[in-house]
């Protein structure tokens, strides 16, 4: 029998660049849903508690929101974003 291990993307996104690669790509090619769930993994590798102090939420909010059954709205995505030390920009 083969054992398998699950694959944590954060784990791999050891730097700045990575990050950013990895949510534009997702906000480019993605969707909203996937977005999200690309920003938790974000949080996750940045670490959740400094991302989630920097959003000015608590880390179990940061959780829940960012969570397959949150539904964060878009002043915690942006608070989120800039934690992340990015910006949201349309082009």
């Amino acid at each position: 029998m083969i054992e398998t291990t699950p694959l944590n993307i954060d784990e791999y996104l050891t730097s700045e660049q990575d990050i950013k690669d990895f949510l534009a790509d997702m906000a480019e090619n993605g969707t909203s849903e996937e977005f999200i769930h690309a920003l938790s993994i974000a949080a996750k590798a940045k670490g959740m508690t400094n991302i989630a102090q920097k959003a000015g939420v608590t880390r179990a909010s940061l959780y829940k929101s960012l969570s397959e059954k949150g539904n964060p709205n878009f002043k915690t995505i942006h608070q989120v974003v800039q934690a992340l030390g990015f910006k949201l920009i349309v082009t």
